[in-house]
């Protein structure tokens, strides 16, 4: 079969499909954590990009994990919404492969952006002292930087390997999106050498720089003990309280999802949905109600905004 001849198959998203009568509210309850979901991280990127007291490398990372997020949900979602709406569930092979290369660059960027925050918490309270000298900002930015290209390489490589498989039989996928898994069970070409390479990177990405973010908070939790006044480690603790529960968050459902036995079509589409839709949404919450900062921030660019009014 030519490649050709892929560009012009369908793939049809199967989601929800059971609950029938229970489209609209579906419908409206996916569409207000998406909105929730955007206005939330653009909300958290205007504070910090509105106010130079947030122009740290910490908040920077941030910033880039909000733009990750938006870009995670606003691949999926839509598409989503308009089959929940419409009951149309086709979706062409090339719309298929570029959710495919967002989901995969959104993904891999946020694990390697939240281990270059967890570096950042490691040198702000294990070394307080040199933390400007070694947090420069052509290094942060340069971190960020690399982030997003080595991101932009994985997703890259994994969609073209999956562009040349060939899709003869079923092209019914049990989820919202397009996922490399469901399209490595699809193909008919064999992909037992994708899925070894598969697991192999998924152990270095992924793994890895969970590993090091373990070993990050292991070190930044045992400095923190040292810390004879308890008013001082409940302030290191507290820097570091909003970036664990984003790691929470991301990672949890993450390992449910790919490294648990095999379970149902609907499990795994709530699953789906609980990593691609709800964490989006409650990341610029965990950065907004536990960080004292942005809520000073908030309420300076209000006193702000308030005074141009009045002025004007």
């Amino acid at each position: 079969m030519s490649n050709n001849y892929s560009a012009h198959q369908e793939f049809y998203l199967f989601a929800f499909t059971r609950y029938g009568n229970l489209q609209l509210f579906i419908f409206i309850a996916i569409l207000s954590m998406y909105l929730l979901c955007v206005i939330g991280n653009i909300f958290i990127t205007a504070i910090v990009c509105l106010n130079p007291q947030l122009h740290t490398p910490m908040y920077y990372f941030l910033c880039n994990l909000t733009v990750l997020d938006v870009t995670s949900t606003s691949n999926c979602v839509p598409k989503l919404l308009s089959i929940t709406l419409t009951r149309n569930h086709r979706i062409s092979f090339s719309c298929c492969m570029t959710q495919l290369f967002f989901f995969l660059l959104s993904a891999t960027g946020e694990i390697f952006i939240l281990t270059s925050m967890a570096y950042d918490r490691f040198v702000a309270i294990c070394k307080p002292l040199q933390y400007y000298t070694i947090m420069r900002k052509n290094v942060y930015i340069s971190m960020a930087a690399s982030c997003w290209l080595l991101s932009l390489l994985n997703s890259l490589l994994h969609t073209l390997l999956i562009c040349v498989l060939q899709f003869c039989n079923s092209h019914d996928i049990n989820n919202f999106y397009c996922d490399m898994i469901s399209l490595l069970a699809l193909s008919t070409t064999d992909t037992r050498s994708h899925k070894i390479f598969l697991f192999f990177e998924l152990s270095v990405i992924f793994l890895v720089q969970f590993i090091l973010i373990i070993i990050s908070y292991i070190f930044i939790f045992a400095a923190i003990l040292k810390i004879r006044s308890s008013g001082g480690r409940m302030k290191a603790f507290s820097s570091c309280i909003s970036h664990l529960i984003t790691v929470i968050l991301f990672y949890g459902p993450s390992l449910i999802l790919y490294m648990k036995t095999k379970g149902s079509k609907e499990q795994d589409t709530l699953l789906s949905m609980l990593y691609l839709v709800v964490v989006p949404m409650l990341n610029p919450l965990v950065y907004s109600l536990r960080n004292k900062e942005v809520w000073e921030a908030t309420v300076m660019l209000k006193k702000k905004i308030l005074r141009s009014s009045l002025v004007g």
